[in-house]
């Protein structure tokens, strides 16, 4: 607002201003009754203090009993000093600075919020908000589609505007934005339709939340090939399992291992394995971007038809409503020029009939749209099905883990085969000179006692083991899941 008021001066909320306010609010008689003598203020529930330059929220303390307040319009950079109006219900911070959203951790019986044109970037600290029913933060700088998820934990949300906010042009905004909030009536000044509605909620009840999520990551682009990184690593279900991520991150707190690479043999042995292990890895890491580009195919087609549907329904819905107005035009014609009382009354039978036949076409295409909907779900889920039971036998059979484990195994092996040889050398003192003196004293004292360092690197052993099994669990169970 301040471009707007440049050449005003930012004013702060004072008792001269609260009074002003509440005799405005009163009725004339009662107005110059209030002016007589000081109104009691804890009787004060509504208040505004529209458009009247105010920089900081402050001094509203003594009205407690507060349930409506009105501060749009103003200057306002930062929400605060409303910890005391626990009982405010309707709250109006449209049209100034604010760039945060906080303050807010008191007004739990809060039920409508405005912040609409703000500066706002991102929705947060309002959880303790749970009577929330309607949320204006239109016309901020808001980018991220994502954080609307946030409010998913405002359970009596039903009416949202997030228009004019950057995130808004996206393709698939207002599909995305339903599919989290399915509890929404109205979006953006528009009725949620129902159809679209229950359609999501069976995505959700009979696919599970991980396709939704899919869905609706492909729909923002977030699920695209051309991304690189962890992100398409994990949707694809392959992270650290290109190059030498999975071998590194077995050893990566071995300190026996680590300590042992200081005797030849096993340096030879650390280095000829890995190489095994990347290969036995890139093939699992290049099956699951192949899968991930036919899981992402399934989807494109998904949202295709989808949005097909839909737009034969509309296009459909609209025709019927458009000739429906031009009978009911013709309708009203005919009355006005009705020269007779039955006439007219035979017209007006004949408009409602029309109007029911509009009703039951309109009820119609409902129906049909639904049942479109619902079997391109389930064809869909089956082709999902498909792909995920592949997968998973794929991995089980072409490109098992238990190969990791078979090379794990006989590298364990080899390594104490090197060790308990070493230690007979040493015993036998066969080891060459200088090969000897380069050994540090730390691996000398761990090959004094044998039973110590079988049992380390037995435990070793059993800790890269386990990691093996994790990350071939953690891949079936997100397919699983998916």
């Amino acid at each position: 607002m301040s471009q707007f008021f440049s050449n005003v001066e930012p004013n702060i909320i004072g008792d001269e201003m609260v009074q002003k306010a509440i005799e405005e609010k009163c009725p004339e008689d009662l107005g110059d009754l209030a002016r007589q003598e000081n109104v009691n203020v804890k009787a004060v529930t509504q208040l505004q203090l529209s458009f009247k330059s105010i920089l900081q929220i402050d001094n509203l303390w003594p009205l407690e009993n507060l349930t409506k307040l009105q501060l749009d319009n103003n200057f306002i950079e930062k929400i605060e000093g409303l910890e005391s109006l626990v009982h405010l219900v309707w709250l109006d911070l449209s049209f100034n600075n604010i760039e945060v959203i906080e303050g807010l951790d008191t007004l739990a019986k809060l039920q409508d919020l405005s912040l609409y044109s703000n500066r706002i970037s991102k929705i947060e600290h309002m959880d303790t908000l749970q009577e929330l029913q309607i949320f204006s933060i239109g016309k901020n700088n808001l980018t991220i589609l994502e954080d609307v998820v946030y409010l998913r934990r405002l359970k009596s949300l039903r009416t949202l505007n997030l228009s004019g906010n950057p995130f808004c042009s996206k393709e698939h905004y207002r599909l995305f934005v339903v599919a989290h909030l399915p509890s929404l009536v109205y979006l953006d000044f528009k009725l949620v339709r129902h159809s679209m509605v229950r359609f999501l909620h069976s995505l959700i009840g009979k696919s599970g939340n991980s396709i939704l999520q899919s869905l609706c990551f492909v729909a923002l682009g977030a699920g695209s090939l051309q991304k690189s990184g962890s992100q398409k690593h994990a949707t694809a279900f392959v992270e650290y399992l290109n190059g030498s991520l999975l071998y590194d991150g077995l050893y990566a707190e071995d300190r026996e291992v680590a300590k042992l690479a200081s005797i030849p043999a096993v340096e030879d042995l650390l280095q000829a394995y890995p190489s095994w292990f990347v290969l036995v890895s890139e093939n699992l890491y290049n099956y699951g971007l192949e899968e991930y580009d036919k899981r992402e195919a399934e989807v494109s087609k998904f949202y295709k038809r989808f949005y097909e549907i839909l737009t034969a329904n509309q296009q459909e819905s609209k025709r019927i409503i458009s000739e429906s107005e031009s009978w009911n035009q013709r309708r009203l014609d005919e009355l006005y020029q009705a020269g007779s009382g039955d006439i007219a009354e035979s017209k007006q039978a004949q408009g409602k009939e029309d109007v029911h036949q509009l009703w039951d076409a309109l009820m119609t295409l409902e129906a049909l749209v639904s049942n479109d909907l619902e079997e391109l779900l389930q064809d869909f889920k089956r082709r999902i099905d498909v792909i995920a039971s592949t997968f998973i036998e794929t991995i089980q059979r072409t490109y098992p883990f238990h190969s990791c484990r078979d090379l794990e195994n006989e590298q364990h092996e080899k390594l104490i085969e090197i060790i308990i040889a070493t230690m007979k050398k040493l015993e036998e003192e066969e080891f060459e000179e200088d090969v000897e003196d380069k050994l540090p004293d730390d691996i000398r004292r761990l090959l004094a006692d044998k039973n110590t360092i079988v049992n380390a690197i037995n435990v070793s052993h059993h800790i890269r083991l386990r990691k093996i099994d994790k990350r071939e669990s953690d891949m079936l169970c997100n397919i699983y899941k998916w």
